[in-house]
């Protein structure tokens, strides 16, 4: 199958791209810099150049392609382009501010998935879009068959899962992915390096309140099995978890960060949390139990790799 990939060459694409390659698929990934395209060089996949906010770009890609993954994602103003982020920052009070940048970053969502649908409409070729499990209500075990919740620390990505739903009525064979707050593994910049840099600036690692809140957890290379199972065998508007362990307390993920930096772990509230976290601090304190009992059924998927806790637990993910 030839494969369209965007966010090709990220933490978690490369190791899709890697994955893909393996299972005897051909692998073009989207670049938006000579040194993305580069990486997917390497990795022996093609370079197509563009970006999320060049849709023809997308839908060029898509067309040539017999299937998509879509994995790139707008994730803060870095992001967005200058001369509309200054648009943006221009006029009104912080909050504004927030909320114009979280609507600017769900519609280039929307279109980047519009735009690849579009080039497969009628077709039934596959898309593969993902998402997090952090859209999901909290305080119980979420499960592939439940709808987002707007009071979740995720939703604004989750809102254009609709997008995709919508679009498997229309020809294409467009399933939901969602993957849990700490996708891991070597290489890993995303939230918990983010903890292990707050634990060195303020001198302990912190959870909050009694840390009991729950995280799920997948290492990439599960979580590349899954996609590309997702992509090989997944059904129109299907949803599936992309989750190897339902919950880790998070006060066990602070307790590994202190001792490996032999640091005291200890409770913050969630003041505290937001002057610490700043924007990470509703995730830091979210109960967010996923399970993937359905998509390990339905896609025979089965987790093989370190869990979290053990893959945090070494040197790697503390060398300054």
């Amino acid at each position: 199958m030839r494969v369209f990939v965007t966010g090709a060459s990220g933490f978690i694409g490369q190791a899709v791209v890697k994955e893909l390659i393996g299972a005897g698929h051909h692998v073009t990934g989207l670049a938006r810099s000579d040194k993305a395209a580069q990486k997917l060089a390497r990795l022996g996949a093609k370079a197509h150049a563009g970006s999320l906010h060049e849709p023809d770009t997308l839908r060029a890609g898509a067309a040539a392609a017999d299937g998509v993954i879509h994995l790139a994602f707008i994730h803060g103003p870095g992001d967005i382009p200058l001369g509309r982020r200054l648009g943006l920052i221009l006029g009104g009070s912080p909050f504004a501010i927030v909320g114009r940048f979280g609507a600017a970053i769900t519609a280039a969502d929307r279109r980047a998935i519009d735009a690849l649908a579009g080039a497969l409409e009628g077709s039934g070729r596959p898309l593969v879009t993902v998402f997090g499990t952090m859209g999901m209500a909290g305080g119980r075990t979420a499960t592939e068959d439940e709808e987002p919740d707007p009071r979740s620390p995720g939703w604004m990505r989750s809102q254009t899962e609709a997008a995709v739903k919508a679009w498997a009525g229309r020809g294409v064979r467009a399933t939901i992915v969602r993957l849990a707050p700490s996708v891991h593994g070597d290489g890993d910049h995303g939230l918990v390096p983010r903890f292990i840099a707050a634990a060195r600036k303020h001198k302990s690692s912190g959870y909050v309140g009694d840390g009991e809140n729950r995280w799920s957890a997948v290492h990439r290379l599960d979580a590349a099995v899954m996609l590309r199972l997702a992509l090989e065998e997944g059904r129109a508007g299907a949803r599936y978890h992309g989750v190897a362990e339902d919950g880790v307390p998070f006060r066990q993920i602070a307790e590994v960060i202190g001792r490996r930096l032999n640091l005291p772990a200890v409770g913050i509230t969630p003041g505290e949390a937001a002057r610490r976290f700043s924007w990470l601090a509703p995730f830091a304190a979210y109960d967010n139990p996923a399970s993937s009992r359905l998509t390990q059924e339905r896609l025979g998927w089965r987790p093989t790799h370190p869990g979290l806790l053990a893959d945090l637990d070494r040197e790697t993910y503390f060398r300054a």
